[in-house]
């Protein structure tokens, strides 16, 4: 402002002082708004809520929502004030107007970050996963952590943590345990002998299920699925109340069921068989003497 008398440029920086200050208010005020109107919602909406899926729906869109409105804002503040600034506002007119290819290398480097946020408005309406979900991601099984603006935090059943994009859940197939509910089927199966009483088995795999505290009285059925050269395939189908239910209903059944096949049909369990043709008189009266 060289040659600009001094009251003037005064006038001037008081006037882009009180932008400046008036843009950061309107910003700040702006993300206050959200925030707070979201924690009310939430407190209002989940007090005293008993539906599990319901509050893991409403908690996941909620958040989601929000992150993604304030990063906009957030995003429209500092825009507005970097065109307050007169040298900022034309050293981008002309870097835009003259260097497409750097407006390109710019476009292509942001088009993550504004995937992400995108896919966090998808998931946030769609939601094909929200937090507390049991979910299989590349052939890891585990629990939804954490869900942010471009990244969600898988926590597995080893207490690793993984982390994935959150454009991954839009774009690639995964399974969700608990997209409609918790409760799960578990299969448990047996390899066992030919000469096996399959109703004693299944009526022994009932009563197993309803001993115990896990199965939620759904699913229960026993059926030959296979059968292989030596052994037949015993599937047993059982239903529980969550997947870490179903799995320690499948650990406990199957150790069960072992254990009364040893003590009362032993001969149930897997046996090799060797036939053997023409056998030589002279040593089958050998072994008829040694064993008599």
């Amino acid at each position: 402002m060289q040659g600009l008398p001094e009251r003037v440029v005064g006038h001037s920086l008081i006037e882009w002082s009180l932008l400046f200050g008036f843009i950061v208010f309107l910003g700040w005020s702006a993300i206050t708004i959200v925030n707070t109107a979201s924690e009310y919602y939430l407190r209002h909406a989940l007090k005293g809520s008993e539906d599990s899926m319901l509050s893991r729906k409403i908690l996941t869109q909620v958040r989601l929502l929000r992150r993604t409105v304030v990063f906009g804002l957030g995003f429209l503040t500092l825009a507005a004030i970097l065109m307050t600034i007169p040298a900022v506002r034309q050293y981008g007119v002309s870097l835009f107007a003259s260097a497409g290819v750097a407006g390109l290398a710019v476009g292509l480097a942001a088009r993550p970050v504004l995937s992400n946020l995108i896919a966090g408005v998808q998931l946030a309406v769609t939601q094909p996963v929200r937090l507390g979900d049991e979910v299989l991601v590349e052939g890891e099984f585990g629990t939804v952590e954490e869900i942010q603006t471009t990244y969600v935090v898988i926590r597995l059943w080893d207490l690793r943590r993984m982390v994935v994009p959150l454009s991954y859940f839009m774009e690639k197939p995964f399974q969700n345990w608990t997209r409609q509910t918790t409760s799960i089927i578990g299969a448990v199966h047996w390899y066992l002998d030919y000469a096996t009483p399959v109703e004693a088995v299944r009526a022994r795999f009932m009563e197993l299920l309803k001993e115990s505290k896990l199965w939620n009285g759904d699913v229960a059925a026993l059926q030959v699925t296979d059968t292989k050269e030596g052994t037949v395939e015993v599937r047993g189908l059982m239903s529980a109340a969550s997947s870490g239910a179903a799995f320690d209903l499948r650990c406990e059944v199957r150790e069960k069921l072992i254990a009364w096949l040893q003590e009362t049909y032993p001969h149930a369990l897997p046996r090799g068989r060797i036939e053997v043709e023409n056998f030589p008189a002279s040593l089958r009266a050998d072994v008829t003497r040694r064993h008599h």
